[in-house]
């Protein structure tokens, strides 16, 4: 298949598989989502399902955020690993909202990935999950599958985000990058793929990906 071709097959299998996509990460609105998948960083989803509940009673809008001690923030978010950093940006970031944008998270990528805390990746999913704008953020998973699956050279995942953007219509971004996320989870983990579940790579995986499988 050429890469045309694989494209289709992989929404066509994936739109099969996951027909629904829900959000991975709970939250309410854009600002919680968008605290969320900061937490995410280097984190599971389910860890930070696990404690955004205590942090959100706490404060779950960026005037109430302000009030808090960074400690405070800090101790709750933990289990997320990085807390020092990340409870430095919670604050950082919501001050910044209450100071500039009343309250709001901005609806574009400059003000987003200006945020403390707050690179690409982030700010793609709040842009298309929070404000439904077409974009593709690229994590792990993503990176890994779409070169294993000869989408991209993998060198890293700017150029994987170019090369999705580039092979897959721009109407499917929103819904495949979770699709491709929750295909990699269950089937096509970093370590020990599963090769009689694994169908996408056993049909159009690279000759490397095809060897990882046996």
């Amino acid at each position: 298949m050429n890469k045309k071709e694989k494209a289709q097959y992989i929404i066509e299998t994936l739109e099969a598989l996951y027909p629904e996509t829900p959000i991975p990460l709970d939250h309410k609105d854009p600002y919680t989502l968008l605290v969320a998948v900061l937490l995410s960083a280097q984190c599971t989803d389910a860890r930070v399902n696990t404690v955004t509940p205590q942090l959100f009673a706490l404060a779950d809008n960026p005037f109430e955020m302000t009030k808090q001690d960074v400690a405070q923030i800090q101790q709750i978010i933990r289990p997320c690993g990085l807390s020092p950093k990340k409870a430095a940006a919670i604050s950082g970031l919501s001050k910044i909202l209450v100071d500039q944008y009343d309250g709001i998270v901005p609806q574009n990528y400059t003000a987003l990935e200006a945020l403390p805390g707050v690179g690409h990746k982030t700010a793609s999913v709040v842009m298309s999950q929070a404000f439904g704008y077409e974009a593709f953020p690229v994590d792990t998973h993503i990176h890994r599958l779409l070169t294993r699956w000869g989408m991209t050279n993998g060198k890293n995942v700017e150029q994987t985000e170019r090369d999705a953007k580039k092979w897959f219509p721009e109407n499917t971004w929103n819904k495949l990058h979770l699709q491709i996320i929750f295909y990699g989870r269950e089937y096509s983990p970093a370590r020990s793929p599963k090769f009689e579940k694994d169908i996408i790579t056993r049909k159009i995986g690279t000759a490397k990906a095809l060897k990882e499988l046996c």
